[in-house]
């Protein structure tokens, strides 16, 4: 398996999160246990998930943990609504921050797609065109 940090899907995902730790220190601090730490995890999460599946043996299992940081994108894109319309990130903060979770949940599609085993004939032989 490849290094992780040499994947542009975790490094995108990297940098949204160095971003986010920023975004959220504005936040108001009766947030630190709520909604701050709720995004912060969520975005680390994307990445850390990205980085154990590389470290595991197989396609198999770096698949399942791509699916995991699709999971936690998905779990940010909701925690990033909320801060938009609870008034604590700006507009344009937020339609800027989802557009890279787009693209990272993107990549991790295409990503996943390229690990699924071949679909299989009756005789066991790759079908044409997979």
């Amino acid at each position: 398996m490849q290094s992780h940090r040499n994947l542009d899907v975790w490094k995108l995902a990297h940098e949204l999160t160095l971003q986010l730790y920023k975004d959220t220190a504005t936040f108001p601090k009766q947030e630190a246990y709520g909604l701050t730490g709720q995004i912060r995890r969520a975005a680390s999460s994307i990445g850390a998930n990205i980085a154990e599946g590389c470290g595991r043996g197989t396609d198999g299992e770096l698949r399942q943990s791509l699916q995991f940081a699709m999971g936690s994108a998905t779990e940010l894109d909701n925690h990033l609504l909320l801060a938009r319309d609870l008034g604590f990130l700006d507009t344009d903060a937020y339609a800027a921050r989802l557009e890279v979770v787009t693209r990272i949940q993107k990549m991790l599609s295409s990503f996943i797609v390229k690990l699924r085993p071949a679909a299989r004939t009756a005789s066991g032989r790759p079908t044409r065109g997979q």
